[in-house]
């Protein structure tokens, strides 16, 4: 006699599952409300009281969710009787932490950094001699004389170059380049803090150059802005790559420009 055949029937199974903590639950709550709009720049999120009543969670995961966006620059909270968390948005500084972070983290060389500006400036440039206002033109303006000014004090000096190289990012329109380009102008000048390269031939001809770039963006030649640009750059590499010679022209053209004595200092301009 045949035995009756047994069906074996499939185990469920079922994978597994990795549950958020409670935190992460609510800081992508509010983040995504911020990053959409929901949330304006400058609106005070509720108490941390407020916030453990409404979402039902602990007031270490409602901490633990507030300092998650005040690392991502979408929060700014302070403490005491007045304190509390005030929604903003990610900026320049923001950028520049997270690309600082990756180029030492990397320990990227001087090269790099320089390679990048010489790839984002001179498009930035044309950007700007196409896209600029009679406010970047006074801003740029108004930058190159406090530069021309403060050719005798190198620290303010290369403050205001910085300056002026931002403001030409600015002027382009383009949000996302300029904010990389004020996180390695920033690395570069902190870089290149040495004293061989502060003299000040290397400033005369910055002031030069810096001249003939703004003429470009005020007679709205893309072509030449982006040309003379490039030019001050690739002679700035060379001069990064040849620490402690002073022959190595930032423009092909420099012609006499009286400027003050420089002081004796320790610090480099770019």
């Amino acid at each position: 006699m045949q035995e009756p055949k047994t069906t074996v029937k499939p185990r469920v199974t079922v994978a597994r599952i990795a549950a958020p903590k409670p935190h992460e639950v609510l800081a992508n709550h509010l983040r995504e409300n911020i990053l959409r709009g929901e949330f304006a720049e400058g609106v005070a999120l509720p108490s941390e009281r407020e916030l453990v009543g409404q979402s039902g969670l602990s007031r270490g995961a409602v901490r633990s969710a507030l300092r998650t966006l005040a690392v991502e620059g979408l929060v700014q909270t302070s403490h005491g009787r007045f304190g509390g968390s005030v929604v903003t948005l990610p900026g320049n500084e923001s950028m520049a932490t997270a690309i600082n972070r990756f180029v030492q983290g990397r320990k990227l060389p001087l090269r790099t950094l320089q390679e990048t500006r010489e790839a984002l400036e001179p498009f930035l440039a044309r950007l700007a001699a196409d896209r600029r206002s009679e406010d970047d033109l006074r801003e740029l303006q108004a930058l190159h004389s406090q530069l021309a000014a403060s050719a005798d004090n190198f620290q303010e000096f290369a403050l205001l170059n910085i300056r002026w190289h931002n403001a030409v990012a600015k002027a382009s329109g383009n949000e996302l380049l300029s904010a990389v380009l004020y996180s390695v102008s920033h690395g570069l000048q902190v870089a290149t803090t040495v004293e061989e390269y502060d003299t000040m031939e290397t400033r005369r001809q910055v002031i030069h150059i810096h001249a003939k770039i703004n003429e470009a963006i005020v007679a709205r030649n893309p072509d030449q802005a982006e040309r003379r640009m490039h030019q001050h750059l690739g002679a700035t590499h060379s001069r990064l790559l040849n620490i402690g010679t002073d022959g190595i022209p930032l423009s092909d053209e420099v012609p006499p420009v009286k400027v003050p004595a420089a002081r004796k200092t320790r610090r480099t301009a770019t």
